[in-house]
């Protein structure tokens, strides 16, 4: 190379830095302008206690013990399990690895003999006492397996320290046979005095239309709608001690209620069952307004799945706009009665479900794992990085710190002495940094998905630049 050449090159070589310097400095600017120009929200106000099921037990293995961010719970079923009468004995052999990456309860399926027998998901019931004892709908077992094979999974989910949730359908019935109906004039098939179990039997004077009126909140699909203002019914759901609550809990060991349909009778109803029977507690209210959730679970005295967080969830990561978390959820007007998910068995709308449990697994609520994501469709590795955090990192109240259409970052303010976490989410195709405000003073800090390899520390007044990947998230929290 020749002289004048090299001086050609080296001037500009310095340009080229100095312009690159320039900009990138440029681009710190605008960040910490943004940020600083953002108002952050104080979302939850609190004295920042962790979201409780009750659960008081110790763990009798050490696996799973009490941990500063609450509980997670999975949903240990989809629509359409294998049929066959072996899924108790598949999850069975599940809970231990759940209970290792910090999974704390489990919800089953309905799990007593229904109209199909052996091909039924269970919400048809027709026997709350038969859990595969009896031959009654062409089977002794129900879909999912026997009894024995049922309390087998509930003692082994308690040795690894896991509570069990039970679906319970007490809005209808199905199965019953024929009787001349004198409130309807006609024959109804409300005549479930035969059930093999010869517990709660039931007549039409047991559902709408009936002496107690013509109707309720809300019937499903044809099927007899139970009143739930009928003696009969009261006590055989949640008064007698041999009763269907008291029955599941007390026997069979139960530890929860995940009640379905809930639009289809009043909250009194829930209320009642909590108060004499006990236990955890969720309601499935599929409804997106806030208000409506919220005042049903005060109502209740019972959690409710937040369909307001997954419908914003939904808008928000498919529909590119991020400043829609911003929206109002359950889990902000009432963190301790908001159960969070991604998916379940009746609805899967999300699509990128990876930032969706990113969010949930981050943020306050108990948040609940779907099985097929868990152990089919979703990087299994990555979730329970996610658990790791929700357990360890997840603590304290929830503030926004920023938010537009590709980039959300949220901190959690810590609690009881755990420091908390900055959650950073980026639904755009390319790595982001922004520059955002912490609880730490002069604190070195690390992602702890390991998604970024940046150490930083932060200032004396808290500020700190993070970054987060394209499509992805980073959690950021004192490197210790």
């Amino acid at each position: 190379m020749k002289k004048s050449n090299f001086k050609i090159y080296l001037l500009s070589a310095l340009l080229i830095g100095f312009y690159s310097c320039s900009s990138n400095e440029d681009a710190a600017t605008v960040s910490v302008t943004a940020a600083s120009q953002f108002k952050v929200i104080d979302v939850t106000h609190h004295d920042g206690h962790p979201f409780s099921t009750g659960k008081t037990t110790t763990s009798l293995t050490g696996k799973y013990v009490a941990n500063p961010g609450g509980g997670v719970m999975m949903q240990a079923f989809y629509w359409d399990v294998p049929s066959g009468g072996n899924w108790w004995n598949t999850i069975n052999t599940k809970v231990t690895e759940w209970s290792n990456a910090g999974i704390s309860s489990i919800w089953l399926p309905p799990a007593s003999k229904a109209q199909n027998g052996a091909f039924s998901m269970g919400y048809d019931p027709t026997d709350y006492f038969d859990f595969g004892d009896y031959n009654q709908n062409g089977s002794i077992e129900t879909r999912f397996g026997s009894r024995t094979e049922l309390e087998s999974l509930i003692t082994k989910a308690h040795t690894e320290n896991m509570q069990v949730y039970a679906d319970i359908v007490i809005n209808h019935n199905s199965g019953g046979q024929l009787e001349n109906n004198p409130f309807t004039g006609t024959q109804t098939y409300t005549n479930f005095t035969g059930v093999a179990s010869g517990k709660f039997p039931r007549t039409s004077a047991d559902f709408y239309k009936n002496s107690f009126g013509n109707n309720d909140e809300g019937a499903f699909g044809g099927f007899p709608d139970l009143c739930h203002a009928a003696p009969n019914v009261q006590n055989w759901l949640w008064l007698r001690t041999d009763g269907v609550g008291k029955y599941y809990k007390n026997t069979m060991h139960f530890d929860g209620w995940r009640f379905d349909y809930v639009k289809g009778f009043g909250s009194w109803v829930i209320n009642s069952w909590n108060a004499n029977v006990g236990g955890f507690s969720v309601g499935e209210l599929w409804d997106s307004n806030v208000n409506t959730l919220n005042d049903w679970a005060n109502n209740a005295n019972s959690s409710v799945f937040d369909f307001a967080c997954y419908y914003k969830m939904n808008d928000a990561f498919d529909g590119n706009n991020l400043a829609l978390l911003n929206d109002d959820m359950m889990w902000k007007r009432n963190p301790y009665k908001a159960v969070t998910f991604v998916i379940n068995h009746d609805t899967d709308e999300i699509w990128n479900k990876q930032l969706a449990y990113a969010y949930i697994l981050t943020h306050e609520g108990y948040p609940t794992i779907f099985y097929r994501d868990y152990e089919e469709w979703l990087d299994k590795s990555k979730l329970n990085n996610l658990i790791w955090i929700h357990n360890n990192k997840a603590t304290g109240t929830t503030s926004i710190l920023y938010a537009d259409n590709d980039e959300y970052i949220a901190r959690r303010n810590g609690y009881n002495g755990n420091p908390g976490l900055v959650v950073y989410i980026n639904n755009s195709s390319t790595w982001q940094e922004r520059w955002i405000q912490t609880n730490w003073v002069n604190a070195q800090i690390k992602d702890f998905t390991g998604n970024s390899t940046w150490f930083p520390t932060t200032q004396a007044d808290k500020w700190v630049k993070i970054q987060c990947p394209p499509n992805g998230y980073s959690v950021w929290s004192i490197n210790m």
